[in-house]
């Protein structure tokens, strides 16, 4: 099956990202939310960084015109998905919210679509399981920011077909993307190697060890790490990744246990870029 059109479920952060690079890559793109202020804040995101992108080389001013006008965005998850070959799922990391929105697309979409969830740490198969294609149903973890990091790691349920993993991985690759093939466990590759580095710089913080500040410093000189585990955890959200750690300590045992200081923060609102505050402090700057 060839992909031509692309509806991406959910205009945060992951969502809009991914939009951005499914319509650079030449798809047409169906972008959805629930509100229509998260739907124009993620095309002006989207149209700055394609902006950014002419200044640097990386598109020409036409190719941002075509990409763009590629894009198409909606409220309602019928109209974005009936006439998809590929659904992204992009919205929270909660399990019953992804089986919700996956029993819904599959009532909605073509039999051939394939349904895809761009979660971290989650189940492909759990999710699949709500749908009658599960053999049509992957995840595509995609990584923040998303037109500039170059991996997909692409995670077969149980059920998916070899036909699912290629129209996944071939997709992928027209958006400019490596990719990796991961067998199903709770984290994948990434998240569960990244959560499990946060939280012990989480932790060193909460014992006094170091700053925030030297901390990543040393991650990044030492260990030759392009960000420190605290910053990319304020890029991420504080809240993304209490939810993560919940679930790999729920799947993966006590090792995966959030970090006290993490949880402190998330309930004191203190989510990282996105409010302000988190690790640091961005209302300074």
């Amino acid at each position: 099956m060839e992909v031509k059109k692309i509806a991406v479920i959910g205009a945060g952060t992951m969502g809009r990202g991914i939009a951005h690079v499914a319509a650079a890559g030449g798809f047409e793109v169906s972008l959805q939310d629930i509100s229509d202020e998260q739907l124009k804040q993620a095309l002006v995101t989207i149209e700055n960084n394609m902006k950014k992108a002419v200044e640097i080389g990386k598109m020409t001013a036409d190719e941002v015109d075509k990409a763009l006008a590629r894009i198409t965005t909606t409220t309602s998850l019928e109209e974005a998905a009936k006439d998809a070959d590929l659904v992204i799922e992009a919205v929270l990391e909660l399990m019953d919210l992804k089986i919700e929105v996956f029993q819904k697309l599959d009532k909605i979409c073509k039999p051939e679509t394939v349904l895809a969830t761009n979660t971290s740490t989650m189940s492909p198969t759990e999710i699949a399981a709500a749908t009658n294609r599960p053999d049509r149903c992957i995840a595509m973890h995609f990584f923040n920011p998303v037109h500039k990091m170059k991996l997909v790691e692409i995670i077969r349920g149980l059920d998916t077909s070899d036909e699912t993993y290629e129209i996944a991985r071939k997709v992928s690759v027209q958006m400019g993307k490596e990719t990796v093939q991961v067998n199903e466990f709770p984290g994948f590759v990434t998240s569960r190697m990244n959560c499990l580095i946060g939280n012990e710089a989480m932790n060193m913080l909460m014992e006094g060890v170091a700053s925030a500040e030297d901390i990543d410093k040393a991650i990044k000189l030492g260990l030759n790490h392009p960000m420190g585990p605290l910053e990319l955890a304020d890029l991420v959200g504080l809240d993304t990744r209490l939810r993560n750690m919940e679930y790999l300590h729920k799947t993966l045992g006590e090792r995966f246990r959030p970090s006290p200081i993490l949880v402190k923060y998330v309930k004191a609102g203190r989510l990282g870029r996105k409010s302000g505050r988190g690790f640091y402090d961005y209302t300074k700057k």
